[in-house]
């Protein structure tokens, strides 16, 4: 069965665009509190790669235990409940931070932990996970492999170009977060609903 290649390469790439966005939205978040130079980028940099990282770890783990479309669904879910404080109290999570750690590379490095730390190691887990499903043998995994992470980075690249070009143009801040965790919803449920027949587990490999 195959119908469900279509819908894990559109959560690979929609986690892509989900994390550039989130970070160039990061950055904008925490300038006005600690400005907009090297050090908050740095910070904002490092938090993601250390982030993704660890999610990669963490997916390629959680793939080894049945996998199935309905709980890489679920991973791209809990991404958007882990990212619901940067909506809801990122401006009380930031003025504490701010008025707490003198050192604005220190204070850009804490709040970014705080905001961004938990959806982004989240969404590192999609990726790897998603090979796992799509594997069908040892032979095709470098394939696989290499489609994936192609459509994981195509979104980056669109998540980056459309929030920068385009987005923070048109919306407040806010706006562009909850339109992106409701696209999220609704690819999660669209996986979610696409496994109410019975799950499919990957073959072995």
């Amino acid at each position: 069965m195959t119908a469900h290649r279509p819908l894990v390469y559109l959560i690979a790439g929609w986690s892509g665009f989900f994390v550039m966005a989130l970070e160039l939205l990061g950055a904008r978040a925490l300038s006005p509190y600690f400005g907009s130079g090297i050090y908050v980028w740095g910070a904002i940099i490092a938090l993601f790669m250390l982030s993704l990282s660890i999610g990669y770890l963490i997916g390629g783990w959680l793939s080894s235990v049945r996998p199935s479309v309905q709980k890489l669904s679920a991973i791209l879910l809990l991404a958007v409940a882990t990212a619901l404080p940067c909506v809801l109290v990122s401006q009380a999570i930031l003025e504490f931070i701010f008025d707490r750690v003198a050192d604005p590379r220190y204070g850009a490095l804490s709040a970014a932990v705080a905001l961004f730390f938990l959806p982004t190691t989240v969404s590192g887990a999609v990726s790897p996970y998603a090979v796992r499903l799509l594997v069908v043998d040892s032979g095709s995994s470098g394939q696989v492999a290499g489609r994936v992470f192609f459509a994981s980075t195509l979104g980056s690249t669109l998540g980056t170009l459309l929030t920068s070009f385009y987005l923070v143009l048109l919306f407040e801040l806010d706006q562009i977060l909850i339109g992106m965790m409701a696209v999220s919803v609704a690819v999660g449920v669209a996986g979610l609903l696409f496994q109410s027949g019975g799950s499919r587990h990957a073959g072995s490999v």
